[in-house]
């Protein structure tokens, strides 16, 4: 590994443990030639994934894209910022399970609703009003309406138990 600090290739791993649940390991280094310490991430390389937007355009898969979209719909709610990081991990997951290279945006927008609508009503409504584009009340209406049944649903479900 090249030091950042003398451009040397002369280094040893001081440190090494997992990062990020795993899927990362973080090694702290030292340059055999100065001495300078710093830190360098290891992580699987994976294959991009191409989304195709709805105009038929296609851009790579991108985690802060989604993650901005989910901390848009959850701002001042009480959802914390880890608790957003995890819904972009099991998207990201949910995604790459399928094994295809390409996925439709529109199919990554309801990995997103999934997992909001069991995290906060109002963040996955919000998210929902935005990726479903509702043209009237009468559709925001009915989306809210279909909540509130699964949640009745689920509600009956649990009290059999």
């Amino acid at each position: 590994m090249i030091c950042p600090h003398c451009h040397q290739n002369s280094s040893r791993v001081i440190d090494s443990r997992p990062s990020d649940e795993g899927r990362v390991i973080r090694r702290r280094r030292e340059c055999e030639n100065c001495g300078h310490r710093f830190t360098t991430f290891e992580r699987i390389e994976q294959s991009p994934v191409l989304v195709i937007k709805k105009n038929g355009n296609r851009e790579e898969f991108n985690r802060d894209k989604v993650l901005r979209g989910i901390v848009r719909a959850a701002e001042k709610r009480p959802v914390t910022l880890d608790e957003m990081n995890q819904i972009v991990a099991k998207v990201e997951t949910k995604i790459r399970a399928t094994g295809e290279n390409e996925i439709d945006s529109r199919q990554i927008g309801e990995y997103v609703m999934q997992e909001l609508a069991q995290l906060d009503d109002i963040a996955y409504i919000r998210f929902a009003s935005v990726y479903r584009q509702f043209k009237d009340i009468n559709g925001f209406m009915k989306e809210v309406q279909e909540m509130m049944a699964n949640h009745q649903q689920n509600n009956s479900q649990a009290d059999e138990k």
